[in-house]
């Protein structure tokens, strides 16, 4: 695969409309997604030369992703914040490009806002997976 510009990487949030319609959040200027799975541990006194064995689709999954940059649209603003406000789970689309996909129900459980005397006001937020995220390869 050949390198890709992080810029296309997009992450949207869910209006909670049916159908659903999807805002993409302006002015990320970093993204990060991080799938997890936590493992079942089932190791005895039997396991061959005491190796650890993990049972197979039994642990968690979950994803977090997190993003820092400027509120540049209102609308993508005012969801994020309305979001953490009401601590309700939304709709999130995330677009990783030549991979896939990744969409389903985050919170948003933390929202920053900084700023500097001299620069223009930025923000970072993580969600966090909040049901079964669903994803399609890029083909």
């Amino acid at each position: 695969m050949a390198a890709q510009k992080g810029r296309d990487m997009l992450l949207k949030i869910g209006d909670g409309g049916s159908p659903e319609a999807f805002t993409t959040v302006a002015g990320l200027r970093a993204r990060t997604i991080s799938l997890n799975a936590k493992t079942a541990d089932v190791t005895d006194a039997d396991s061959a030369g005491r190796w650890r064995e993990l049972l197979a689709g039994a642990g968690v999954k979950s994803a977090s992703v997190s993003g820092q940059g400027v509120f540049r649209d209102a609308t993508s603003d005012a969801r994020i914040r309305e979001a953490f406000f009401a601590q309700e789970t939304r709709r999130w689309r995330l677009t990783v490009p030549d991979f896939g996909v990744l969409e389903g129900p985050f919170l948003v459980s933390a929202l920053e806002y900084a700023g500097e005397h001299e620069g223009e006001a930025s923000f970072a937020m993580t969600l966090s997976s909040a049901g079964e995220i669903g994803f399609t390869a890029t083909t």
